[in-house]
């Protein structure tokens, strides 16, 4: 077992160090590129001095597929989008996650740094929740004061992304509690994370904990039989925790009664219980109708709103993003692939998923056993079923490009050497 105070030493130490620093400093606005600037000097060397490197490395190989099926979507759209400049831009943004991912593939090819990269980001992430919890008690964190409705963290209140982040990241918390302390460190990591989750008032958020419990819950149980017993009491632990906040958190609170209203059956309730999701949904089948190959563009959603949205609209009206133009996206991962890249980006995505899958279901027990934090992270971020934050994002899609790299990176640890010409020229990276 590795001491906590080695942990965060290892992870500052390279090679890990400009992967991590993508997360570590993922609140400070864009400060986060530093790491992928890093790791895109890390990838020219390695490169300029292995120009077969990749050719060892099925992770690496994956990765490009996968990421190949992902901004060919947006690359396609870009073609006959309603705002060329601003999709052609985000094709060439979202570029940068091809080093990112890379530099993954290459930098943790041993299970001991993948392991030390989990461990490390787990710090983060339990760092970030602890000064969620001073937040909670005293109203002020590293990232100042918190709004009316929910506490937004070290991230700030001009930045509401506190709990859909930590919902996404908590399965490197709860892995890395987990195998140091065993169930009794799971338990308690889960209720660190699960108060500001809760608070933070993101609906999406509490879908994706939950989605992550289910795993946690699955991987301890084992059975049918224990994973029903258990699952009970994670969801009396659930509900005692929930009615605990309501009673003793008026911001969460709120976001209850707000989503109550949906119980009167209404169609403007059900709307008003969704901040306006229904309305958004709505403007999104007109989109997609009226341009249903290529989309609108990648980010060309909130340009083309205003042209499909009733003139009364809710986000047109009240300048909701902004800039007066729209809903700034869809706020659901399928409607987004749809409005902005059409079919064929659908289609492309489809053949990623099947490509990430059949990678999975091929690889041993001990890779997908090994890779289960990120594959949960990741799962969770993905899943169909909620809403979402914008993929094609610079925010939200580095952090899916930075798990991306993650995964391919962990499912295939086991294949190589304990020490490869590879892994040396990527540690000179300064």
């Amino acid at each position: 077992m590795i001491p906590i105070g080695s942990t965060l030493k290892a992870a500052l130490r390279l090679p890990l160090l400009p992967f991590w620093l993508v997360i570590a400093l993922l609140p400070v606005g864009r400060s986060s590129e530093l790491g992928t600037v890093l790791c895109l000097l890390g990838v020219i060397m390695l490169f300029a001095r292995y120009p077969h490197a990749l050719s060892e490395n099925p992770g690496a190989r994956l990765l490009l597929w996968l990421l190949a099926a992902y901004i060919g979507a947006a690359l396609i759209s870009a073609v006959d989008s309603v705002v060329p400049g601003k999709s052609w831009g985000t094709v060439a943004a979202i570029l940068r996650y091809v080093p990112l991912g890379l530099y993954a593939c290459f930098a943790m090819r041993r299970p001991e740094k993948l392991q030390m990269l989990f461990d490390g980001v787990a710090l983060v992430v339990a760092f970030w929740a602890v000064d969620a919890w001073v937040q909670a008690f005293t109203g002020w964190s590293l990232g100042g004061h918190a709004e009316a409705e929910r506490i937004s963290g070290i991230f700030g209140a001009a930045n509401l992304k506190l709990g859909p982040t930590l919902a996404v990241l908590s399965p490197f918390v709860l892995w890395s509690a987990s195998r140091r302390w065993g169930l009794p460190g799971l338990l308690l990591s889960f209720g660190l994370l699960l108060g500001p989750v809760l608070l933070a008032g993101s609906r999406a958020a509490w879908v994706c904990y939950a989605l992550v419990a289910i795993a946690f819950v699955w991987r301890e149980a084992r059975t049918p039989a224990r994973f029903i017993g258990f699952g009970v009491i994670v969801v009396i632990a659930l509900a005692l925790a929930g009615g605990i906040a309501w009673k003793t958190s008026e911001r969460f609170h709120s976001r209850m009664e707000r989503t109550l209203i949906a119980l009167r059956g209404d169609p403007q309730s059900l709307d008003t219980a969704m901040s306006g999701r229904l309305d958004i949904w709505h403007t999104s089948a007109e989109m997609i109708a009226a341009h249903p190959i290529t989309g609108v563009g990648a980010r060309g959603f909130r340009y083309a709103y205003p042209h499909f949205a009733p003139a009364s609209d809710h986000f047109v009206v009240d300048e909701s993003c902004g800039e007066g133009e729209g809903a700034c996206h869809p706020h659901q991962l399928v409607l987004e692939i749809l409005c902005e890249t059409g079919a064929i980006g659908l289609l492309l995505w489809l053949a990623g998923a099947f490509l990430a899958v059949r990678a999975w279901r091929s690889a041993g027990l001990a890779a997908r056993a090994r890779a289960f934090p990120a594959t949960v992270a990741i799962s969770a971020m993905l899943f169909p079923l909620n809403t979402h934050l914008a993929f094609y994002s610079a925010w939200w899609g580095l952090l899916f490009g930075w798990l991306l790299g993650l995964w391919c990176a962990s499912m295939f640890v086991e294949t190589a050497s304990d020490e490869s010409d590879a892994d040396g020229a990527i540690s000179h990276v300064a």
